[in-house]
This record gives C-alpha cells, structure tokens and sequence, in this order.
C-alpha cells in the first residue's frame, strides 16, 4: 500500500479529498495516564491545587480535536459534529481517559480523536505535574472509526 502523503515525487503532501464523497465519520481513541495512589484520590475527590483537573482535561482535549489540523501538518480542517472526552479510573493508579469524535466529511476524524486523548493527559499531567512529578502517559491509540473508503476499524479486530 502506498502512503498516502507522499506525492508522485516522495514530498510531503495533502492528501486531495475533494473527490471523495462526504459520509459520517466517527472515531474512538484512547489515552491512560499512570500516577501515585494518591494523586488520583486527590484528582476525584477535586481537591487539587489548581483546581477540577478533569474539567480543565475535558475542555482541553474538545480544543485539541478541534484544533488538529493546525498541529498535525498534514491534516484537513474539519468541521466536527460531535466530540466528547470521558475519564475513569482503572484501579488505584490510572485514568483511562476516552474520546469521541464525529462528522459528516470526505476525511475521517482519527486523528481528531488521537489528539483529544493525547491533549486531556498531557493537561491531566500539566495541572497534577507539582504534586506528582512522577506521572506516565502510558497508552494512546485508536479504539474504533468507521465510515469512508477504508471502512470500518475495531481495535483487536482484523
């Protein structure tokens, strides 16, 4: 399969979408971020330094995706439909942080998905960073998409 960025001459390029037909769109992606016992108790509770960490991490992560194209250089500027940004915690130590992005385009909304769970654990990090220095964004990846030419992808599917 060829790689899709490269033009005929192997330089960067924008992939041309204005043929492609606009369909609904939709991407899961995933991030976790590792810290002290204690860190996550605090973020719950709400009682960090700086304020609801998870609220701050949620609006960061909706900015992100809707930023996307300005950060990742060959993206295309999408106009989403839906984005939202979940926290759990997965046992004493972890916050499992799950984006959802949708639109109806000619492109897909990977990679706006990917940057919204990337941002809320980097702002996650950024806002807990004085009281656990210590923290790992330890996973990010694609759960699921669906829609366009390449059909639809289901992490731990073929």
């Amino acid at each position: 399969m060829a790689l899709t960025h490269l033009n005929e001459h192997g330089e960067a390029s924008m992939v041309d979408i204005s043929q492609k037909p606009a369909t609904l769109r939709t991407a899961e992606a995933y991030a976790a971020i590792k810290m002290k016992a204690s860190t996550l108790e605090m973020i719950m509770d709400g009682t960090a330094p700086k304020g609801d960490v998870l609220a701050c991490a949620r609006i960061a992560g909706i900015m992100a995706a809707k930023r996307t194209a300005d950060l990742i250089p060959l993206c295309h500027p999408i106009a989403l439909t839906h984005i939202s940004v979940e926290f759990e915690p997965e046992g004493p130590e972890i916050i499992k942080i799950t984006t959802r992005t949708a639109c109806h385009h000619s492109t897909g909304v990977e990679m706006e998905a990917l940057c919204a769970a990337s941002l809320a654990a980097l702002t996650i990090y950024d806002m807990c960073k004085a009281v656990d220095r210590g923290m790992e964004i330890i996973n990010i990846g694609l759960l699921k998409k669906s829609g366009g030419l390449s059909g639809d992808y289901e992490k731990g599917r073929s």
